[in-house]
């Protein structure tokens, strides 16, 4: 098994736990059913193994891609046992009409994830 697959297995229930909270965290937006916004599924990720360049650790790097293989998201597990993770949702915000919704972060560790939608003020006229 390669290093990169032993991290990943390593690292499984975390990561499909943080695509979980990214999940709630866009359905609490309140984003209407029609909508049919794709939630993060750690597997679909395409994984690497990175040295950070401080610690010099390996890290493992997720990035998620639409279907026209546009980058949509990324997941790092970091040496230290902490994680960083965003996904895009690139919509208007369903309860705030004058701002949009570019993505969801996550960062934590396993034992406390916290997610935030990171909006943007939308230009006015």
């Amino acid at each position: 098994m390669s290093d990169v697959q032993q991290a990943i297995d390593a690292q499984r229930a975390c990561g499909q736990l943080i695509c979980q909270r990214i999940a709630e965290a866009i359905d609490k937006l309140g984003f209407a059913v029609q909508t049919q916004i794709e939630v993060p599924v750690f597997d679909a990720a395409q994984f690497r193994l990175v040295t950070d360049p401080y610690s010099q650790t390996k890290d493992l790097v997720g990035v998620w891609y639409s279907s026209s293989q546009q980058r949509i998201g990324q997941i790092q597990f970091r040496g230290d046992g902490s994680f960083y993770a965003e996904y895009d949702v690139v919509q208007p915000h369903p309860g705030k009409p004058k701002f949009f919704v570019e993505a969801i972060h996550a960062w934590g560790r396993p034992e406390a994830i916290k997610t935030e939608a990171k909006l943007l003020a939308l230009p006015t006229e």
